[in-house]
C-alpha cells in the first residue's frame, strides 16, 4: 500500500502505519509487539488496531508484511500471538515463515509472565 508509511517504534513495542508524507500526522493503526530473546530471537506481535475510519485499506495487512519483512531483515522469527497476524501468516505461507512450537510455547509463557506484553 503506497499511500501510508510505516515506522518501527520499537521502545514502544509499535509498528506504526502512518499516512505517506505526513511524518506527524495521526497513526493510522499499529501492531503491538514485545521483542522475545529465549529460546531464539522473535517478534511477538500480540495486537493489530486499525482505526475504524480506516478499515478496508489494507493497512492491517500491510503492517503484518512489514513486521514479517522487517523479521526477515533483523534475522529473527516471529511468534504471532495476534490472531489477526496470525491469520494474515497462514494465508501468505511464502512471506511468513511457520514459528516452531517451542518458540510459540516460549512466547505465551513470556505473555503469562509479564501480562504488560499483553
Amino acid at each position: 500500500m503506497s499511500d501510508i508509511e510505516i515506522r518501527d517504534e520499537r521502545d514502544k513495542g509499535l509498528l506504526v502505519a502512518h499516512a505517506a508524507g505526513e511524518p506527524g500526522g495521526a497513526a493510522l493503526g499499529y501492531v503491538q509487539y514485545f521483542v522475545l530473546d529465549a529460546p531464539e530471537a522473535a517478534l511477538v506481535p500480540v495486537h493489530t488496531i486499525v482505526e475504524p475510519e480506516n478499515e478496508g485499506r489494507g493497512i492491517a495487512g500491510s503492517l503484518a508484511r512489514e513486521l514479517y519483512a522487517m523479521a526477515a531483515r533483523e534475522g529473527v522469527a516471529v511468534a504471532p500471538l495476534c490472531p489477526f497476524v496470525s491469520k494474515w501468516a497462514a494465508r501468505h505461507p511464502g512471506e511468513a515463515p511457520v514459528a516452531s512450537p517451542e518458540l510459540m510455547k516460549a512466547a505465551k509463557l513470556a505473555i503469562a509472565a509479564d501480562p504488560a506484553k499483553w
